[in-house]
């Protein structure tokens, strides 16, 4: 037992069979789980292997888990969290995106999108002090990245809704999320070496989004806005972008369309380099960045 990236490895011999158990490997009957246990008190973590096949569980997590509290008038709660891993890795089943389906399904539940694992344990511990069900969905890359362990691993905690810029610029805002952030981290190391100056907010929260206001702050500066994600067009930066429009009315502060940079329409390719062809990587996001400050400024980029 440990799950399917052993992530949960020996905590069944720590905690007991009890609090730590397999299920069958069937999305629905998980979520419906822990939907039950959480109604009588408890509240369960409900492991769904891949981001992909949450869709077997999604009519469970729209019309059951979302609506509960609204539709008992706050007299029940059920506080799931749901624990999976997406975006970018390998293969036509374990590299995709739907965010924008999730995202419509699951109005009612929280959606973190962390960019490390640091950032997900913190979302772990905020929301296991909520009464309100979650669904995180952890970079599954990063299985393969080292990262340092926080010596308060237990304790620390992300904010919801709060956006992060991870690197300060004055030319065109960069806003993404999850596993593209490392994506985008690239594409601005080589965006400086050409004299533009990225900035670049991690959003780290779809629902809720931007409570902060860091987004129309960065665009005061920069009049420019780039939203990259790895759904397909029309996906989650549709809705991204619809928010913050909303919520801050951006349009007003842009001198230049918004530009989107999202994944191909179609399911990423068999074979490791599958991602390659299907997702944005850095070169892609250089080049869409470059273009924009080359209509700004023909004669500075050639």
């Amino acid at each position: 037992i440990g799950g399917v990236n052993q992530s949960l490895e020996g905590l069944q011999s720590q905690f007991g069979e009890h609090r730590v158990f397999d299920t069958g490997i069937r999305e629905a009957t998980i979520v419906g789980q822990a939907i039950g246990l959480a109604m009588r008190g408890l509240r369960p973590i409900a492991e769904i292997q891949y981001l992909d096949y949450l869709l077997y569980a999604l009519q469970l997590m729209s019309d059951d888990l979302a609506t509960l509290s609204w539709r008992t008038m706050g007299r029940q709660k059920a506080p799931v969290i749901i624990s999976t891993r997406g975006h970018r890795l390998e293969g036509v089943w374990h590299s995709g995106s739907p965010m924008g389906m999730i995202i419509n399904a699951c109005r009612g539940i929280y959606i973190c999108v962390p960019r490390n694992m640091q950032k997900a344990a913190g979302f772990y511990n905020t929301l296991l002090k909520s009464d309100e069900p979650a669904l995180v969905i952890e970079p599954l890359n990063g299985y393969r990245l080292k990262e340092q362990r926080p010596s308060n691993a237990g304790q620390f905690t992300t904010a919801l809704g709060e956006s992060e810029i991870l690197h300060s610029g004055t030319d065109i805002t960069l806003i993404t999320y999850g596993s593209s952030v490392r994506i985008a981290q690239e594409a601005i190391q080589l965006l400086d070496q050409s004299g533009i100056q990225v900035e670049l907010i991690d959003l780290q929260t779809l629902i809720p989004l931007d409570l902060n206001g860091c987004v129309p702050q960065s665009l005061k500066k920069t009049s420019r806005l780039c939203i990259l994600d790895e759904d397909v067009p029309g996906g989650a930066s549709a809705y991204i972008f619809q928010q913050l429009q909303t919520q801050y009315n951006i349009y007003s502060l842009l001198d230049a369309a918004p530009v989107f940079i999202s994944a191909k329409a179609h399911r990423p390719a068999y074979g490791s380099d599958g991602d390659y062809f299907s997702k944005p990587n850095a070169d892609d996001v250089y080049e869409v960045l470059y273009a924009i400050m080359q209509e700004s400024n023909p004669q500075r980029f050639q």
